[in-house]
């Protein structure tokens, strides 16, 4: 797995360019000059030239088969992108990061351990999508601050501002799954009907077998592909707006780290097809109205999977350790939704709970008055 920070040169005064998440543009940090994605990708047309080229081929020979996933569309060669980038691990977590070549240090987003050893970057694939950020790092900020408000046994170490400022952005790794889903089920229901007479109380059971069938076109079925990445995270905090997505450019990374694979999309297969079978058969157990009572007695999914794609999408990310344990935050970079690990500072629990027991006992004593 990797993670991977680029710096961009400023062409007005060669200072570190960022990409500004509210302004959809790469700020200059020190003259202040602005330009667009656009205009730095021709500027860095020559480095570019490879990839495009690659991308190119790879359309060419894009198949859709019957019966198995079209992997051919699932990334690209880094081609010469691979000479400005070094790779990072982290002796902690096994992650891997990557960065530009003038990064001497940074610190690990999934365990928070700052002991990085350089090396060279492996043969992994490049990204063909991107979900540029558009929750900035004071936004993410606040919104953390928020989330560990009015929760009194929270350690004060995770309220520490400087603690908070280390909150990281992160391009995290997903594949997308196109599929077609033909669903066949049937279900076991009943209505109950009472009616009273004068001297006793009716129930009536009515029973059915009620069948449903329908076909479901899914496109872009997100599975994250970082092992570090706890997939509840991940699923917390979806969806993410595929109409953002943007073809991936290296202009977008400026300012934040990018998580490479090291899960294949062949080991993401089946968490891809039980996502697309388990939306199927809540749709047709949602097709099944009227009753009281519904029990599946048979079912029928066939998956005919089209292409897989390979994504980056956007996800600010601290984590801390607390009593030897780590505890993860994360918030879609792209709407703001979050979730977040937290612990419990056993000293405040007691105290909390010796409080309770004390205001308890004075109440009964009170009463008993």
């Amino acid at each position: 797995m990797a993670n991977e920070v680029t710096n961009y040169q400023c062409p007005s005064c060669t200072g570190p360019l960022h990409f500004g998440s509210e302004s959809g543009v790469l700020e200059c940090d020190y003259c202040g000059s602005r330009f667009s994605v656009e205009d730095i990708d021709r500027m860095y047309a020559e480095k570019n030239a490879s990839a495009k080229d690659a991308t190119e081929e790879r359309e060419a020979k894009e198949t859709i088969h019957e019966g198995q996933w079209d992997m051919d569309s699932a990334g690209q060669d880094w081609g010469e992108d691979r000479a400005h980038l070094q790779a990072y691990s982290c002796p902690s977590c096994g992650a891997e990061l990557l960065c530009d070549k003038t990064t001497a240090a940074t610190s690990c987003p999934y365990c928070g351990n700052p002991s990085i050893i350089p090396g060279k970057l492996s043969g992994d694939k490049k990204p063909e999508l991107i979900i540029p950020f558009q929750v900035d790092k004071k936004a993410a900020i606040a919104a953390l601050k928020q989330h560990y408000r009015n929760k009194p046994l929270l350690p004060k170490a995770f309220k520490a501002e400087n603690h908070i400022q280390e909150i990281k952005g992160v391009y995290v790794p997903f594949w997308l799954f196109d599929a077609q889903v033909d669903g066949d089920m049937t279900f076991k229901t009943t209505r109950v009907h009472t009616h009273t007479t004068s001297k006793e109380i009716i129930t009536e059971t009515d029973h059915y077998l009620v069948h449903r069938s329908g076909t479901l076109d899914f496109q872009n079925v997100p599975v994250d592909g970082s092992s570090q990445m706890p997939d509840g995270h991940m699923d917390a905090i979806e969806p993410f707006d595929y109409s953002g997505m943007k073809p991936f450019s290296l202009s977008y990374l400026p300012g934040f780290l990018a998580d490479q694979y090291d899960v294949s999309k062949d080991e993401c297969i089946k968490r891809a097809n039980n996502r697309c079978s388990n939306s199927t058969e809540d749709a047709l157990r949602g097709a099944v109205l009227g009753y009281d009572t519904c029990v599946t007695t048979s079912k029928d999914i066939s998956i005919t999977p089209k292409r897989v794609r390979y994504a980056m999408m956007p996800v600010w990310m601290l984590s801390t350790q607390w009593n030897g344990k780590n505890f993860l935050f994360a918030m879609n970079g792209q709407t703001g939704k979050l979730i977040g690990d937290l612990p419990i500072d056993k000293l405040k629990l007691a105290l909390w709970m010796g409080g309770s027991f004390l205001a308890a006992a004075g109440l009964t004593l009170l009463l008993m008055l």
